[in-house]
């Protein structure tokens, strides 16, 4: 269950993320209310995984799952240049995310 809860956390952290460039600097009322949402949740998501699985590797993955899930988005919503050296990092990380959890014994 810590799993499922640490990757709906860092989808959320994906959407979050992205959901803070439509709040122009937190000056627009719902995209602000719902990126806030989505920080929160996402972090009390985190804290329940972090109960049972180590922190380095929940936070580890929490972050990758984001960071990548962001620069995925970007580049195919945002329009953000997508080189081939962006989409060799992005599968970089990705892979650490896979290889965090296969190592985390749990």
């Amino acid at each position: 269950m810590a799993w499922v809860l640490l990757i709906l956390a860092g989808l959320l952290e994906v959407g979050w993320s992205i959901g803070m460039k439509y709040t122009e600097g937190f000056t627009r009322l719902v995209p602000s209310v719902l990126t806030g949402a989505g920080i929160v949740t996402s972090m009390i998501l985190l804290s329940y995984a972090a109960k049972s699985l180590p922190i380095g590797t929940a936070y580890g993955v929490w972050v990758g799952i984001g960071a990548a899930g962001a620069a995925i988005l970007g580049m195919t919503i945002l329009g953000e240049p997508a080189t081939a050296a962006r989409i060799f990092f992005v599968c970089l990380l990705l892979v650490s995310v896979v290889g965090l959890k296969a190592t985390s014994g749990h």
